[in-house]
């Protein structure tokens, strides 16, 4: 496991397009399925990263909480399927539903999408506001396999109500840290 961090993409980005199926559905979902929100939330995982593991039902009830709010959320995985066949549609659909995720979880099979949004690690967040434009790129929260810290979500969960809100983007931003993607040769 290479540990590594977000690479802490520049505020202000647009969010970049989309086209990519769900696990669960089989549908296509796409970037501009989210416009009528107030913010995107982006999320790069896996099924196998114990940083994601860690987390992965405090981002279950994160979609839960925010259902009814104006936030579109959707996570996506790029891991390459060849070296780690833990992180197939078929697993990830598996980890989906045993969680209830809320949101759709969709695969990046050549990882375009991945490479087009600079992620770098499982789990990276990215937050973007009602213009399209970045304005959150961290942890979830301070928590960490092993150090004891409540996950909470309290980072991300400050950053999508200051969005949701109107507010400018949080000011001490802490990068997200996990598994590296595992990008095809």
């Amino acid at each position: 496991m290479a540990l590594t961090e977000s690479t802490m993409l520049e505020l202000g980005t647009t969010a970049p397009d989309f086209a990519l199926t769900d696990v669960v559905t089989g549908k296509t979902v796409r970037r501009d399925d989210f416009k009528d929100k107030k913010a995107l939330l982006v999320i790069f995982m896996c099924a196998h990263c114990p940083y994601v593991k860690h987390i992965e039902r405090g981002l279950a009830a994160l979609g839960r909480d925010y259902a009814q709010r104006p936030l579109g959320v959707v996570a996506i995985s790029a891991n390459d399927v060849e070296s780690h066949p833990d992180d197939s549609p078929a697993n990830l659909k598996k980890q989906a539903v045993a969680l209830g995720f809320s949101f759709p979880y969709l695969y990046d099979e050549t990882q375009t999408v991945a490479h087009a949004y600079k992620a770098a690690c499982t789990p990276d967040f990215f937050l973007f506001g009602c213009d399209g434009k970045l304005v959150y790129r961290g942890q979830f929260d301070r928590s960490r396999p092993g150090n004891g810290v409540a996950i909470t979500g309290e980072d991300l969960r400050a950053a999508i109500d200051a969005a949701l809100e109107g507010k400018p983007p949080l000011g001490n931003q802490q990068p997200s840290i996990g598994c590296n993607i595992k990008w095809k040769a």
